[in-house]
This record gives structure tokens, C-alpha cells and sequence, in this order.
């Protein structure tokens, strides 16, 4: 589960009466910003499809929602380490493209949000654009892949590939300009690539991942420029669905260990504490992948954070435990105010991971999504 709560209708109607390449701020909780909107008309995702590339990586008008979801940590050679999120999403406002005269008219908006985490300054930068679906302002195409709003933008170098890829994005003084690569196929999650989020039918999402990529190139803080490398990962979902009653938000975490293994899993937390739509997987060194499902995962909530904007309260350090994989592992953030306070409000950061399995230590890195605190 990804930060789907951005793309509700709530959130739209009032982007959609701002001039073009507006940026505004504002306080919707994004796990209440998923039950507004209809989704009348629109395909749900109810059965096992095989993913087909490039294709995939291009638009699903059908679908209300869709999203390309970067995250990763970066490191400079004087020791500076940053992480970096960059997304862009796309929500229909209704399921028809309405005739209209002007070449400005478009169902659907368009909004990116770009953060980079500094941790030597302590200072978290977080922004959003947003554009409708019209005049090349905004939008996304499967050959050769690209996906931007305004000029924040990912574009692959290839018309049969997404990777390798550039990604860009710049504001007061803060920037990404880096190129990706990936190590690994791509990975359908939960069913062969359904995502169940709910009880009800359709009530899911088609994922998959691209978890090792590699990062090189640029990152800008109070416009000074440090070269990076590092680790990056790539969420790739679409959907018409929307929380169930009685979920209250989600935790979701990706962790690249040192090893070479991957691991993505999250819980919709309900009022009733049970955890039956929580789920990941992991992926070895190799590309082989193994699914967790629910219960698989023990997540216990350690050190918490309060926003002094917001008032939420965060757990920012956690102990996870896969009995599975005797896997135990420690997190914590890069910093603890990574709370994205933006049109929709919710927690995402870059984390650091420590811990041991059956042949020792291990260590790593990864990125921790919160919703609903």
C-alpha cells in the first residue's frame, strides 16, 4: 500500500480550480482523504492479470488512480547521506472524458510531491506540483517511458525499457538530478501482482516493484550540489479502491540489506487490531521471490515522534520479526521530521536497519511510509 490517499476525489476537486502549475499546501490526513470520491464507472482490479512491458508502465485510464512511486538513500563522499522520494500521480475525476472545446479541458489531475531528507543539516524539504492532464503539461507514456509533471521528470533512455532511466526535479534550491539502473527483474506483489487492500471485491491494486536500482548523479541542498550514489526503489500500482470501513491507515516499509536481499511489507491497521490485508515479500540476491502474508510479519512500534505542525505522533523506530526468515531487524529514520505536511498530510522517510537472521548480523537500508497516526 502506497500514499493511494493523495489521489483522492476530495483532494482533486480543489486542485482542480487552481491555475496550471500551481503549488499550495494544506491539511487533509491521508488515510481520511481515501474515503471520499465515487467510483462509479471506473474497472476495479478483481483478478490475476499478467503484467506486460513496457505497456504497463504507461497510463490505465480505466483505472481512477495510478502511480510511480521512487524512493531511495544517497550518500556524498565527505559522508553527507540524503534521501529522496519522488512520485507522480494521476486521478480521474470521473470515469468518462467529457467533450469539451478548449485543449485545456482533461479528467484527469496530475500532482508530483519531491522531498530530500538531509541528514547532516537535519532538514527535511518536501514539495508537490500540481497540472491537469492537458497540453503536455502533465502526464506519462509507456514508450520510451516517461512521467512528469511540469519539469519534474523520470525518462527512460530506452523505447523496450523503463530502466536505465533520468530522474529530475528541482525547487528553492533543492534538487535530484540522478540516473537509475536496476539490478533485479521486476516483482509482482501480493497475488502474482493483485494487491488485496479490503474485503470487498476490487477493493485492490495491481503492484509491482522494481526493488535494487542503482542511483548515481546529483543531489542540491541550499543550492550546493553533491555528487551521490546509492539505492533506490521503484512502486508501481494502480487501482479504484479505497479504505474499508474500520481500516484506519497503513504502515509499509522497503528494506535493501547489505546481502543483497529485498523486503516490502505492509499492515492496514483496523480498529479492531486484527491485520488480515498485510502482506510483502522478499527477494533474494538472485531475484527469487518469496510472499509473506499476514501474520508473517510482527510489527511492534517502539519510539514515537510528534509533528509540531500537525500534532501526529509517529512511530519512528520500530522491531520487526519474520518468523519465517528468523529475521529480526531495528528501525529508525534518517530523520525524524519526515512528515510530508503537504495537501495530504502523511509520514515518509528515509530509514536505516539493523538486525540478525540465523547467519549473523545484518544491516541495511530502506524507506518507511505511515498514514493514519
Amino acid at each position: 500500500m502506497r500514499a493511494a490517499a493523495v489521489a483522492s476525489a476530495l483532494l482533486c476537486a480543489a486542485c482542480a480550480a487552481d491555475p496550471p502549475g500551481v503549488e499550495r499546501t494544506g491539511r487533509i490526513g491521508a488515510a481520511e482523504s481515501l474515503r471520499s470520491g465515487s467510483d462509479a464507472g471506473f474497472a476495479r482490479a478483481t483478478e490475476v492479470r499478467p503484467f506486460v512491458f513496457p505497456d504497463d508502465h504507461g497510463v490505465h485510464p480505466e483505472y481512477r488512480t495510478e502511480w510511480w512511486y521512487f524512493t531511495g538513500n544517497l550518500g556524498a563522499a565527505d559522508g553527507s547521506a540524503f534521501g529522496f522520494q519522488w512520485t507522480v500521480f494521476r486521478h480521474a475525476l470521473e470515469a468518462k472524458t467529457p467533450q469539451r472545446a478548449s485543449r485545456w479541458g482533461s479528467r484527469d489531475v496530475w500532482f508530483a510531491h519531491f522531498a530530500v531528507g538531509d541528514e547532516r543539516r537535519g532538514r527535511f524539504h518536501a514539495f508537490e506540483r500540481f497540472e491537469r492532464g492537458a497540453l503536455g503539461l502533465a502526464g506519462a507514456r509507456a514508450r520510451p517511458f516517461a512521467a512528469w509533471v511540469g519539469d519534474w521528470r523520470a525518462q527512460s533512455r530506452s523505447d523496450a525499457t523503463m530502466f536505465p532511466l533520468r530522474l529530475v526535479a528541482e525547487r528553492d534550491g533543492v534538487a535530484i538530478d540522478l540516473e537509475l539502473e536496476t539490478e533485479k527483474p521486476f516483482v509482482p506483489q501480493g497475488d502474482d501482482g493483485l494487491s488485496q487492500k479490503g474485503p470487498e471485491p476490487g477493493n485492490a491494486s495491481y503492484y509491482y516493484s522494481a526493488t535494487r536500482l542503482t542511483a548515481t548523479g546529483t543531489v542540491t541542498v541550499d543550492s550546493t550540489t553533491h555528487t551521490v550514489d546509492g539505492s533506490a526503489w521503484l512502486d508501481r500500482e494502480w487501482s479504484t479502491s479505497a479504505l474499508s470501513e474500520g481500516q484506519l491507515g497503513w504502515d509499509w516499509f522497503s528494506i535493501q540489506l547489505d546481502d543483497g536481499r529485498d523486503l516490502m511489507f505492509f499492515r492496514i491497521r483496523q480498529e479492531d487490531g486484527a491485520e488480515p490485508f498485510a502482506t510483502g515479500s522478499r527477494v533474494d540476491e538472485k531475484g527469487d521471490v518469496l510472499r509473506l502474508g499476514p501474520g508473517d510479519v510482527r510489527y511492534t512500534p517502539g519510539r514515537r515522534w510528534a509533528s509540531p505542525r500537525s500534532g501526529s505522533e509517529y512511530p519512528v523506530e520500530w522491531r520487526l520479526r519474520i518468523e519465517s526468515l528468523d529475521l529480526e531487524l531495528e528501525v529508525w529514520p534518517l530523520l525524524d521530521d519526515s512528515e510530508m505536511d503537504l495537501s495530504v498530510r502523511y509520514w515518509e522517510g528515509a530509514i536505516r536497519v539493523r538486525g540478525s537472521d540465523a547467519g549473523g548480523a545484518v544491516s541495511g537500508v530502506g524507506f518507511l511510509e505511515m498514514t493514519g497516526y
